[in-house]
This record gives structure tokens, C-alpha cells and sequence, in this order.
């Protein structure tokens, strides 16, 4: 909040005056009912300071004594009115459990009270003023106590600061403690994922705290039944074992380790969908099972010290997109036991070369003549972009051919970044426009095919092969992006998936 000064004051506009005005008004015919008797007063000021010269109640050193906040400052006041509670009951009330502390004492006994329109922080002050008729007083005393307001809202913010300042100190001073931990599984601690502030990576996880996305996986029967039935088939793998699901959305892989037969099963994520996740649980009355919490693996605690097995669906676009897989790593060299298990446990990433000249017309050479104008300067801008989409298995004239396998059991977050020779055996004479990952003759599933065009097409001939490089890192501005870069023909292009 800024704080003004001299001329910094801005000047008020007609509906600040008019406010103004409006206070003063109302200020003039303030009438306030005493307490503790039938006298009415002419300011609230004026009722603290008749309470503790007449009564001798100290109003402000009473919400001091039994720690009162607005809310139980509301209910005293209620109370005492409602109850006709006298000054010497009032002043033996013990620190014990207080006879206002009912929630229905927040209901005002008196309308417009004056006594319940200020907060507990100004309580003590209005006992060193007392309101005069006079309007420039009351303007004078309104301004005061705005300044007082704001002072105290700046300084708040300011330790608000210091303190977030101090917290994320804390939590790299905390993540160096544990990079630097002597285990057997190290290398893999470290990485850009693990180093993001809970800000930082907010759009992320807001991102699967929308439902739409929750149904669209588990609408897709090839990714959620292959987990089921692979957990329903290997019982004896999950019986009496405890079980993490790193990033368990709605809880649908936690649900089905429960059913096959583990002991234990701790459920985390960050997003908001974990709270439908703990009502799902309740409402399959699996809770007695099953543990859900909310946040980032790499920030939270368990329950336990080491886990059995560590499931997750951690899978991206291009596999690697969104970088979860750093996650899933980082639980499985903190929590997994010596002789644990990650599943899934292998993938493959795969590249084949498509011949879609029509696919290539319609994205690329479409900005040779746009309504006959020329926006050729916008290929520049769109072949970049890959294209996650579903493709059509004719068009694939390749054999495809797998440029990386990840073993989760052992790789390490730095291999996940990668640079790979690879040679397509081309299956159809026609021009290579395309290049894709994830098969395209399979059911379709939520990933489809991450789509690579070409600026240019590559002519080419059944039976030949087709030569070319591969090289993904991170994007170092955005860690869950990726940047690849195709190298085929002697033709460059980095693609950013994002």
C-alpha cells in the first residue's frame, strides 16, 4: 500500500467528498446505548471512557485479558447486551471458556450499533480521543485514523515481505541440505523442477485444477485401463505394500492400488482437484486407506520414511513435456525403499516420418498467398510450433525407431535431457513433410502425436534410409518446456513445445 505525504496527497474526487460529507453527517447524530446501564452517549469514545470511569469496565483492557479478535470482540459486545450482563460479572469472567462464545452472539442485539463498527486494533485509540460536534474535528479525527489504518496495513505488508523473503531463503537453504545428502540415487535430486517457488510454477498446477482435463484422462481407456488392469493383474506385487501416487488428480490410481491390495496409500497433488480426490475417497470408503495431501512432492512431508512402490500417470506430450517426470525422480530417490518399485517402470519415445503434402499445404504453404496477399514471414513463426494432433496411419512412410529408453528404476533427471543418432527406413516413395512421435496405428489416446513439420519437404524413396539427429533439453525459461531440435538432410529446425 502506498503511503502519501505532503504533496504526494492526492486530491479527492466528487464521490470522495461526498463520503466525506456523508461521514461528518452521520457523525453529528451518533448516539451510543451504554453497556452496562440506561445512559446513551454521544460517541463511542465517549462510552469507553463511561464504562471505565462509571462502571469501572476497561472495554479495550477486556479484549486484551481473554485475547479477543473482531469476531469475539462482536460477541462480547452482543452478549452483554443481549444478557444484560453486569460490571462485576463482567469483571469475573475467568480466561476459561468465555459464555460468549457462541456463534449466535454475532447476530448485532442492536441495530446500527456503533460499538460493532470498529475493529479491535483502534478499540485502545479512541480512548485517547474524544469526538468533538465540531466538523473539522470529525474530518480531522477521520483522517487520523485513516492514516493510523494505512501505516499499519503498509507495515504489515512490509513484514508480509520480509517474511516470504525469509521462507523461500529457507526453502533453498532446505532443498541444499537435501541435494547434498550423500544417497545412492543423488544425481537425479537435482533439476530445474525441484528449484521452482510454489509461484513460479502456479500456472502449472491451476492447470489441472480444471475438470475437463481430469475427464478427458480418464476418458481415455487405453492410458486409465492399462493402469487398472495392470494393478489388478500383479496383486501380489501391491498386497501389504505402501503405495505414493506422485500427482493422483482424482485419486484414480490410488484407488486402484487400494483395491489391489495395498496397505497404505499416500496420494499427493498440488492442484485444487485434490479436494474432489478426498471426497471420491470418502465416497468409495477407501479413506481408512488412503492419504491425500496437498502440495508439491518436493516441498511436503510424508507420514512414512520410505514407500514400497511409487505409482504416477506422469506421462506428457512428446512424453517428456511438462517435465513431471522430475517429480516422480525426486520421490523416488527421498522415499522409495532399497528393494522399491516405479511404475511405470519403461518407456520408449519413438520417431517415424510422415509424407502428408496436404497437411503441409494446409499449415505451411497456406502463407505463400493469404487472400493474395503474401505472409510468407509467418512460416518463421508457425513451424516452430509442434503440432499435438492425431495422424493418419497411411500417411506414415517410415518404420519407426525408438531414439530413447527411460528405465525410471535408475535414470536420473540430467539424462533427460539428450542429444541421439537415429535412421528412418523409408517405406513409400513421396516427400517427408513431417516428423512425429507416439504411434499413429494405435487406439487414440489423450497424448495423440506430437507433430513436427518441415519448412521444406524431403524428397525420398522406398528402401532408403533417411538420416538425422535429435537433441531435447529443457527450456531454461520455462523448465516443463521443451525445446528439439531436428537435424535431417542437413536441414535444422528447434521446435518449442510449450
Amino acid at each position: 500500500m502506498a503511503a502519501y505525504t505532503g504533496d504526494d496527497v492526492p486530491a479527492l474526487s466528487d464521490s470522495d467528498e461526498e463520503q466525506w460529507q456523508s461521514m461528518e453527517e452521520g457523525s453529528e447524530h451518533i448516539t451510543v446505548p451504554c453497556l452496562l446501564c440506561d445512559r446513551t452517549l454521544a460517541s463511542v469514545s465517549e462510552t469507553v471512557q463511561h464504562c471505565k470511569a462509571d462502571h469501572g469496565v476497561d472495554i479495550p483492557a477486556l479484549v486484551q485479558k481473554h485475547r479477543l479478535d473482531d469476531y469475539g470482540y462482536i460477541k462480547m459486545i452482543n452478549y452483554i447486551r443481549n444478557t444484560k450482563f453486569s460490571a462485576e460479572s463482567l469483571l469475573l469472567t475467568s480466561n476459561g471458556p468465555l459464555p460468549w462464545d457462541s456463534d449466535e452472539y454475532l447476530k448485532p442485539a442492536l441495530a446500527d450499533d456503533p460499538l460493532l463498527q470498529i475493529d479491535v486494533e483502534e478499540l485502545s485509540e479512541v480512548t485517547a480521543v474524544t469526538l468533538s460536534p465540531a466538523a473539522d474535528d470529525q474530518v480531522s479525527l477521520l483522517l487520523q485514523r485513516a492514516t493510523q489504518a494505512e501505516d499499519r496495513a503498509q507495515r504489515a505488508e512490509e513484514a508480509l515481505a520480509r517474511a516470504m523473503d525469509d521462507l523461500h531463503k529457507l526453502k533453498l537453504l532446505a532443498q541444499g541440505l537435501v541435494l547434498n545428502t550423500d544417497t545412492s540415487r543423488g544425481p537425479s535430486r537435482s533439476g530445474a523442477i525441484a528449484e521452482l517457488r510454489e509461484d513460479e510454477d502456479e500456472a502449472y498446477f491451476s492447470s489441472y485444477g480444471h475438470y475437463s482435463i481430469h475427464e478427458e484422462m480418464l476418458k481415455d481407456k487405453v492410458r486409465t485401463e492399462s493402469y487398472r488392469d495392470f494393478m489388478y493383474r500383479n496383486m501380489d506385487i501391491f498386497k501389504g505394500k505402501v503405495v505414493l501416487d506422485v500427482g493422483c488428480g482424482t485419486g484414480i490410481l490410488s484407488m486402484f492400488a487400494a483395491k489391489a491390495g495395498a496397505r497404505k496409500v499416500i496420494a499427493v497433488d498440488q492442484s485444487e482437484i485434490i479436494y474432489q480426490a478426498m471426497d471420491i475417497v470418502r465416497s468409495n470408503k477407501l479413506e481408512d486407506t488412503i492419504t491425500l495431501i496437498k502440495g508439491r512432492i518436493e516441498e511436503i512431508g510424508l507420514p512414512v520414511e520410505k514407500v514400497d512402490i511409487i505409482i504416477s500417470e506422469w506421462m506428457g506430450y512428446f512424453l517428456l513435456f511438462e517435465s513431471m517426470l522430475d517429480s516422480v525422480l525426486y520421490a523416488r530417490d527421498r522415499y522409495l525403499a532399497e528393494d522399491g518399485l516405479v511404475y511405470p517402470d519403461r518407456c520408449n519415445i519413438s520417431l517415424a516420418a510422415v509424407g502428408d503434402t496436404q497437411k503441409h499445404s494446409d499449415r505451411i504453404a497456406f502463407w505463400d498467398a493469404v487472400y493474395d496477399f503474401k505472409m510468407t514471414c509467418m512460416k518463421k513463426a508457425v513451424i516452430p510450433e509442434p503440432v499435438v494432433e492425431m495422424l493418419k496411419p497411411e500417411t506414415v512412410i517410415s518404420e519407426p525407431v525408438v531414439i530413447r529408453t527411460i528405465d525410471c528404476g535408475s535414470v536420473t533427471v540430467s539424462e533427460l535431457e539428450f542429444t541421439e543418432d537415429f535412421s528412418l527406413k523409408i517405406t513409400a516413395s513421396t516427400f517427408c513433410t513431417v516428423m512425429f512421435s507416439t504411434a499413429p496405428d494405435c487406439t487414440k489416446t489423450h497424448w495423440k502425436q506430437t507433430v513436427f513439420l518441415l519448412e521444406s519437404p524431403i524428397p525420398v524413396k522406398t528402401g532408403e534410409e533417411l538420416p538425422g539427429q535429435i537433441t531435447v533439453h529443457k527450456n531454461r525459461k520455462d523448465p516443463r518446456a521443451l525445446l528439439i531440435t531436428l537435424d535431417i538432410a542437413g536441414r535444422k529446425q528447434t521446435y518449442s513445445l510449450q
